[in-house]
């Protein structure tokens, strides 16, 4: 039986960054990763803007980015705007082939386990692997300690018949029909004549009708003018949006076992994107020598406990997003959000609004009908209930 340290149980984001900055700053730690499926990272798409990390951070990540960009686009029915700033994109090829080298034979796919105790998992034909620690990082996982919104989308990647003409991605295209949500189009120009096409949506539910996307997608690229020649891949996938919850009572599920990622509920309480928590996750464990599992869920804990309280003011926002005024009018929250500053914008998708921004973000003629923010406000809210 192999001696490890840490067994990383799936082979997601935040597990193979953490798997990264482990072999990067205690080479001897004995690591090793079980991911179920052929290939670790699934069949995703990670972005983020070079704001959201620190300089350092940005440099141990590199080898993972696929693509950059300086500056994107956003377009609403009565705004258009270019936004500063690095965006950048890692594949799940790259973060599979980066990863692949880092942990060799350490890592097992094809390998689905389940945990058995902090300490040990159980493998599809009865094996039983020991480790110091485990740390469960196998995706979201529902549940009621938290109350949820749906960031639900379909991605194609298409290869076209001529050049699209972009220079960078087109974040948010709101100008499209709104249908039962917020509802936009991403659009990543990955080569002169490769597009990343998103059909997304802010949604109640997490129901999204995949052919009905499909068709939107080739819809809007001939809108476009975009001459569709071959699907490269697809991608489809839903990231919770948080309205509220019990972060206790969401800690008390987990046992005492040491997660990551969406699973510890660690990403933007607003986009759902987990690619800087997790970066910042990564590098708190690799400054732990010698971590033990009991140390690990602390350490977890006490960080995500630290930003479920600093993300309180994104909560009411999101409330506001989902709660408040028609379905099919939610776009004017956005529209008007990218109205304001630059770095407000930035600042706010890095997870560091200042007390100022705060005020700016909320200050003005409300988007949305003021009784109906009210109410969308207090809901949910732990001492406070909207009036009936």
């Amino acid at each position: 039986m192999r001696k490890t340290d840490v067994i990383l149980l799936g082979g997601g984001l935040a597990n193979g960054l953490i798997a990264l900055r482990l072999a990067q700053r205690q080479p001897a730690l004995r690591v090793l990763m079980l991911e179920e499926s052929a290939r670790c990272g699934g069949n995703h798409t990670w972005s983020f803007h070079q704001s959201d990390l620190t300089p350092e951070q940005q440099a141990w990540i590199a080898p993972l980015v696929a693509h950059r960009w300086d500056g994107y686009d956003v377009q609403f029915p009565q705004l258009t705007r270019t936004l500063p700033g690095g965006y950048m994109t890692v594949t799940a090829d790259r973060f599979a082939g980066v990863v692949e080298q880092a942990l060799g034979d350490n890592l097992l796919t094809a390998c689905p386990a389940i945990p058995l105790s902090a300490n040990s998992v159980q493998l599809a034909d009865g094996q039983i692997l020991r480790a110091k620690a485990v740390i469960d990082g196998r995706g979201y996982q529902p549940g009621p300690a938290l109350t949820v919104g749906s960031q639900a989308f379909l991605g194609q990647q298409w290869r076209l018949a001529r050049p699209h003409g972009l220079t960078r991605p087109i974040l948010m295209d709101a100008t499209v029909d709104q249908l039962a949500g917020y509802r936009f189009v991403y659009t990543l120009p990955l080569t002169p004549d490769t597009l990343l096409i998103e059909d997304t949506h802010y949604i109640d539910s997490a129901a999204l009708d995949a052919e009905r996307a499909r068709q939107r997608i080739v819809d809007y690229a001939a809108e476009k003018g975009w001459l569709l020649q071959k699907l490269v891949r697809e991608e489809q996938g839903i990231l919770p949006i948080t309205l509220a919850g019990q972060p206790g009572a969401f800690w008390r599920q987990r046992d005492g076992l040491p997660c990551s990622g969406l699973r510890a509920g660690l990403f933007h309480p607003t986009t759902g994107y987990s690619l800087p928590l997790a970066v910042q996750l990564a590098d708190l464990i690799a400054s732990q020598p010698s971590p033990d599992s009991a140390q690990l869920f602390r350490l977890i804990q006490d960080f995500a406990l630290r930003q479920w309280r600093h993300q309180r003011f994104f909560r009411l926002l999101n409330r506001m997003l989902f709660l408040a005024g028609p379905p099919a009018r939610r776009w004017r929250v956005m529209q008007r959000f990218y109205g304001l500053s630059d770095g407000l914008i930035a600042r706010f998708y890095a997870g560091h609004p200042t007390r100022i921004d705060r005020v700016r973000i909320l200050s003005g003629k409300s988007p949305v009908p003021v009784g109906e923010a009210l109410r969308a406000i207090l809901k949910h809210h732990p001492r406070l209930r909207a009036p009936k």
